[in-house]
């Protein structure tokens, strides 16, 4: 390991997907759930897996501040790092917060466009060159596939994968392929799609698309005591 990495048990690995990441770069990835119950954790959890293995991560959120975002961030690493036998908390979370940045940007002001002008002002003044993208709060009721195409293009473009949250409703069933129907006509732009679904004091892990051995994969599911995900 490098300076900028940090020895975490991902338990995303125990899913049967062939990364522990879930997608690869140029790839999509949607975490879906009512709101309320785990979607930004998932998302951090995600983040903070992929920071400690050295990569590059922007966080965009289009709802939250930078620093509730932060508070999130770091309270989920102070849970997950005695889990993984650091006491020296402080130390390991210097060691990989360069690798994250988090970026704001207004919902109505969102575009494509506007996105590439901010990634490529970052990686041309050398400041960030990301390698994950996390999305929470991306309007899915309000967008047209042809924005999420594009933004599909520039991170296949870019050499980044990237996340989202969707957040569903309870009285709203999936659509004829088993979607939510916030991603019916857009759901083949995604590699991975992973719904939380709420039972009691945990959240289990229902995995709709990409998973590539199922047999062999655990299952998973959301503390509610702590929103770790845990096996």
């Amino acid at each position: 390991m490098n300076e900028n990495t940090l020895k975490l048990d991902n338990p995303l690995s125990q899913l049967g997907f062939e990364t522990d990441s879930l997608i690869t770069p140029g790839q999509m990835g949607a975490i879906c759930a009512r709101a309320g119950i785990g979607k930004t954790s998932f998302l951090v959890q995600i983040g903070l897996y992929a920071m400690a293995r050295g990569q590059k991560v922007l966080h965009i959120s289009l709802d939250e501040p930078v620093t509730k975002i932060n508070i999130w961030y770091r309270e989920m690493f102070n849970l997950m790092a005695p889990k993984n036998g650091i006491t020296m908390i402080n130390q390991a979370w210097d060691t990989i917060i360069s690798n994250r940045l988090i970026m704001t940007l207004k919902l109505d002001g969102f575009s494509v466009p506007r996105l590439e002008e901010r990634l490529a002002d970052l990686i041309e003044q050398d400041i960030f060159k990301p390698d994950t993208l996390v999305v929470d709060g991306f309007p899915f009721e309000k967008c047209d596939r042809c924005l999420l195409k594009d933004l599909k293009i520039l991170v296949e473009k870019m050499g980044m994968n990237v996340w989202f949250t969707v957040n569903t409703h309870r009285h709203e069933p999936p659509d004829q392929d088993g979607y939510p129907v916030q991603l019916t006509g857009m759901s083949d732009l995604f590699n991975t799609v992973i719904q939380l679904i709420s039972e009691k004091k945990i959240v289990d892990l229902q995995i709709l698309k990409g998973q590539v051995d199922s047999e062999k994969a655990a299952s998973l599911f959301i503390d509610t005591d702590t929103m770790l995900i845990s096996a």
